[in-house]
């Protein structure tokens, strides 16, 4: 049976395969090894439908598997009614930010939309940077700043007792 009272996230980036789904694996494993995985719905999107129904992109993947990480998601855009289904719309960057906030149909939808760095512990970013155009060290560091963000992500969502 699903709880009503889920907490539900949506991980938001541009064209949504490399850091939101990257973002949605990271917080989907944190959350099984908390033992909260039925308190939690994950999901991911763009802001772009160009890749739809595609898988994340091959260096994230791969990047992702030697942490242990399994990135399944098939890439969609963000709809209109994922403003009324998500509890939070979290947002790579200021330019996803921005359009998230432009496509929020009202004031109450457009305060659920964060930003991903905000809930950094240990790394120091104001964003994450998409990695599609750069090397390697591009996509470990965006995995550095994920994991930092959905650890503090978590600690947000579920204090502890």
């Amino acid at each position: 049976m699903e709880r009503a009272d889920k907490k539900k996230i949506l991980f938001v980036c541009l064209g949504n395969i490399c850091r939101s789904p990257a973002a949605e694996e990271i917080m989907r494993r944190q959350v099984e090894a908390a033992g909260r995985s039925d308190e939690f719905l994950l999901d991911s999107a763009g802001l772009i439908d160009y890749h739809q129904g595609e898988e994340a992109d091959a260096r994230m993947r791969a990047h992702a598997a030697r942490r242990g990480y399994h990135i399944t998601h098939l890439s969609r855009p963000v709809c209109y009614e994922d403003f009324f289904s998500f509890d939070l719309i979290v947002g790579m960057d200021d330019r996803n930010i921005s359009r998230l906030r432009d496509l929020a149909p009202g004031l109450e939808e457009e305060r659920k939309v964060v930003r991903m760095t905000d809930y950094c512990r240990i790394k120091v970013a104001d964003h994450v940077p998409d990695p599609y155009y750069g090397g390697a060290s591009g996509f470990e560091n965006v995995l550095d700043i994920l994991e930092d963000a959905c650890a503090g992500l978590l600690e947000r969502c579920c204090p502890a007792s």
